[in-house]
């Protein structure tokens, strides 16, 4: 569980020489963000500024963290990359496999039961490769990264689109696909199109009812879901300063939901108290040695606007809690003006469940601020009206809680504490009457709320909050009741209101926990073994995909138009779904499941073009692959959104689609796609879109002088015989072009290319 103390004094070691050396090179004051890209540049300090949205640039991270439904699939790939040992410290923490039932003891049993091969899998590749291990139970990767990784200045990727949670404490931490973390754990440099800048300066402090969650929320309904999209959001002033760590992790956890790269805060006094109160005093003491590095320069702070590509000013004094939603994060409303959303719009307004917790919001401060206000529902004699319970996000955040009597306080309102893992949030629950499909409302503290994310229902009205406005509606179970305003009537018939919450951002008596879940590598690998019952229903030893084979693609057939929305939960379901995250067959047949068809507004319901019949879509793709026809599958803005999952660039792959021909990608999903030998492609001009027909046949030309920066061909042929011709445009690199030539860039790391 050691932080590599070691390794982070290299990294601050180097930080002088190279953040000087680019701001040679860039010629003008530097962002937080700049300096610590530039400073952990894989070719050393920085010669050359490069362009913001444009430059493709080799980074090496310090570190790499993986979930376990995404760890199985980059640790198959790591086992065929021929390494020894991982090059970076890396870590495994199994949360996204225990699903949320009844409650923590007996979820967490079953889920052991249930997944006793996986985990064993992971334990076992983790001990032979040197990967520390977070068992079951341990905690969600976000919380237990920032309570034992996470440092000011660092570089980190993890396969979970909420890594930039440890942002909170100055790290440029970014989500990725598994084959990026393959790369980077077999010792290869990490490639990133250089971020854009978005400065958000945080003035004044806040107050009452108002918390971090609400600052994320705030922007979130600013900048929308695609908003941060290529770019890095900094955020600084006096406001950033007043903000404990958790809350700014929360913050940067959250920012997955506009799209950015990643967010992160400065180095400052929050960020020292913090380390300090979870064990790392020694980082502290050497970052309050750099702390100059550790900042943006003073320049960049007092004339922003010369500095960032766009800026975005919020008064912290002035800000007004949220709830956003529902089915999308970015619907943002103040408190004061939801209750008339829910009535104009004919939301279900009586709430079902709150939900609180998860990875964004389950740091101390979270629970004692909400456990503030469900005391005062056991004192002032109210009873919780909705279903209400509890995600604690590590197991020291439990044990800590627990021995403070928060836990105890939220099971006299009627609470239930589910496992230190994901639950909920990633639609690991097993919501009783869910399958009814019945129109309801149920609220959380959590980071994503697209249709049937959480319990699989499309009529589930999910919204987002603080844990306090959470909290606050639960015990009212009505989503127009605001508890800045508005009374209560308790159990004795008599009108009462809630106070603000309070809380504390560390716990008095410091944290502590028993057994934190951690299992250290075993010092030599060599003799272990890793095991993969050829057999398994889980888990499937993975096979080379095969090169490009040298023509421009032709004949291909149009496998699904994606109307609207189509995120990486659209393509890649979770849910049920994550039991087959370690076997690449299996798990193929929830692919594009979730889409709406443009042509009949159905999901999972295709035309296949050579029997003439509709059928779900993986059956119908499996039916072209066994005819040796290639696909194309066709969708709109912003595909690929959500989650890191490299599945949903695996499936297509494994089942012959040959390319993804869209409006625009989001930024990890496109990466996934090229890692993977996929033509991820866009509309030169998005009308074209509308061009595509359901029975086409369809050919892409210019591959065989396939170059950056030169747009490839698009031939659609109709059913009656007319043609459309049009430009796509494409981001690929000439390395990356080399993946789609091997056929992914796995075969060349296989092949001791690269």
């Amino acid at each position: 569980m050691a932080f590599d103390i070691e390794m982070i004094k290299e990294v601050y070691a180097r930080y002088p020489e190279r953040i000087a050396a680019a701001r040679k090179a860039v010629g003008k004051p530097l962002t937080l963000t700049e300096k610590i890209l530039y400073s952990h540049l894989s070719d050393g300090p920085a010669t050359a500024a490069y362009e913001r949205g444009k430059s493709y640039v080799d980074f090496q991270p310090d570190r790499v963290a993986m979930q376990d439904a995404t760890a199985q699939m980059a640790l198959l790939q790591f086992m065929q990359a021929g390494k020894d040992q991982v090059a970076v410290p890396s870590t495994v923490h199994c949360d996204h496999l225990i699903q949320a039932e009844v409650g923590a003891a007996k979820d967490l049993q079953k889920a052991n039961d249930k997944n006793k091969e996986v985990y064993d899998f992971l334990a076992s590749v983790s001990n032979k490769y040197g990967i520390g291990f977070w068992k079951p139970g341990a905690g969600i990767i976000h919380q237990v990264v920032l309570e034992n990784y996470a440092f000011p200045g660092g570089m980190m990727i993890g396969t979970d689109s909420h890594t930039p949670n440890a942002g909170g404490l100055g790290m440029v931490a970014i989500g990725v696909g598994g084959a990026d973390a393959c790369d980077v754990m077999a010792g290869l440099p990490w490639e990133l199109k250089f971020p854009k800048l978005i400065g958000v300066k945080l003035t004044g402090k806040m107050s009452g009812w108002t918390s971090a969650k609400d600052v994320i929320l705030k922007v979130a309904g600013i900048l929308t879901v695609k908003g941060g999209t290529g770019a890095i959001v900094e955020y600084f002033g006096e406001g950033a300063r007043s903000l404990s760590a958790t809350g700014k992790g929360t913050i940067c956890n959250m920012g997955a939901e506009i799209g950015a790269t990643t967010s992160i805060f400065g180095y400052d006094e929050k960020s020292a108290a913090y380390l300090s109160g979870t064990g790392r005093s020694d980082i502290a003491e050497l970052a309050n040695g750099i702390a100059e590095h550790l900042t943006g320069d003073d320049e960049v702070y007092v004339n922003p606007e010369q500095y960032f590509d766009q800026l975005i000013e919020i008064n912290l004094s002035e800000l007004e809690p949220h709830v956003n939603g529902p089915f999308t994060p970015d619907l943002a409303w103040p408190l004061s003006k939801f209750a008339a959303a829910v009535k104009e719009n004919n939301w279900p307004a009586k709430l079902e469940v709150g939900l609180i917790g998860s990875c964004t919001n389950s740091s101390y401060e979270d629970i004692s601020r909400a456990a503030s206000l469900a005391q005062q529902a056991v004192d002032k004699k109210l009873v919780a009206k909705s279903e209400f319970t509890i995600t604690p996000g590590s197991e020291q955040v439990r044990y800590t809680v627990e021995r403070d009597g928060f836990l105890g306080t939220f099971g006299k309102m009627g609470g239930v504490v589910l496992a230190n893992a994901c639950g909920p949030c990633i639609g690991q629950w097993a919501r009783h009457g869910a399958e009814k499909q019945e129109k309801n409302s149920i609220i959380t503290s959590f980071n994503r709320n697209f249709a049937k994310r959480a319990d699989g229902n499309p009529n589930t009205h999910a919204f987002v909050a603080s844990p306090e406005v959470v909290t606050a509606l639960a015990i009212a179970g009505d989503l127009t009741f605001n508890p800045m305003t508005d009374s209560l009537i308790n159990e004795e018939g008599k009108e009462v209101r809630l106070d603000e919450p309070r809380g504390l951002e560390m716990p008095t008596k410091g944290f502590a926990v028993e057994d934190a879940g951690y299992q250290a590598p075993a010092e030599d690998g060599s003799q272990v073994d890793v095991i993969v019952d050829p057999k398994s229903d889980r888990l499937q030893l993975l096979e080379s995909f095969p090169a490009w084979e040298g023509t421009d693609l032709k004949g291909l057939k149009l496998l699904i138009k994606a109307k609207g929305k189509c995120t990486t939960d659209h393509i890649s379901m979770a849910g049920p779904w994550l039991r087959f995250r370690g076997h690449l067959d299996n798990i193929s047949n929830n692919m594009l499941i979730g889409a709406v068809n443009a042509y009949n507004d159905e999901t999972n319901k295709v035309k296949n073009q050579i029997t003439g019949e509709y059928g779900e879509v993986p059956a119908t793709q499996r039916h072209y692959k066994e005819e040796g026809v290639g696909t194309v599958v066709v969708g709109d803005e912003n595909y690929g959104e959500g989650s890191s999952r490299e599945h949903a660039a695996m499936e297509p792959r494994f089942l012959g689609v040959r390319a993804i021909l869209v409006k625009s990608f989001a930024r990890i999903h496109e990466t996934n796609l090229k890692k993977q030998g996929m033509l991820a492609l866009t509309f030169d001009d998005p009308a074209d879109y509308d061009k595509v027909q359901e029975d086409d046949t369809i050919d892409i030309l210019g591959l065989t002088e396939f170059a950056p920066n030169k747009p490839l061909t698009v031939v659609l042929t109709h059913a009656d015989g007319t043609k459309d011709e049009f430009l796509v445009n494409h981001t690929y690199n000439e390395g990356q072009i080399e993946w789609f030539k091997a056929g992914s860039a796995l075969n060349l790391i296989k092949a001791g290319i690269l």
